[in-house]
């Protein structure tokens, strides 16, 4: 069965908008910014609000003794002790970045970027039991920002 080229059309503009709702965006940016904010105010409350447990948070760095590429890894644990001991908190106010651009949401699973001060991180959010989490974290240093 062949499809008339409007109603083919009309199907592949609707799956968009049915994918991403404005409560649905609206709770993603809230996660990001609990995740940016909650670093740079030094708030392990609002960082542990934005994680799942069992988020993995890597960067692909330079070992100069192997000459090769590797992941350094941190767990949900290690970031909200991290912005509880107030790392964040060391950036002035004045270079605080926190730019979220959602990147696709589609059902329960999403895609952000937050450009922060020193970094730019690439989030991947889930909806478990019906609140945004951040599971994964792909981040990179800007230049001038730290050995990466």
């Amino acid at each position: 069965m062949r499809l008339p080229l409007t109603a083919l059309a009309a199907l592949v503009v609707a799956v968009p908008a049915a994918a991403q709702t404005a409560a649905d965006s609206a709770a993603v940016r809230a996660t990001a910014l609990d995740y940016a904010e909650g670093w740079y105010e030094g708030s392990a409350e609002r960082m542990s609000r934005a994680l799942h447990p069992e988020l993995v948070k890597r960067i692909v760095v330079w070992d100069s003794t192997t000459k090769r590429s590797v992941l350094n890894t941190m767990g949900a644990s290690a970031l909200v002790n991290a912005a509880g001991h107030g790392y964040g908190t060391k950036t002035p106010k004045e270079k605080q970045e926190k730019e979220v651009r959602i990147l696709d949401l589609y059902q329960n699973a999403g895609v952000a970027r937050v450009t922060m001060a020193d970094w730019v991180d690439y989030l991947q959010l889930a909806k478990v039991d019906g609140r945004w989490v951040i599971v994964n974290v792909l981040w990179e240093r800007k230049p001038g920002h730290g050995a990466g």
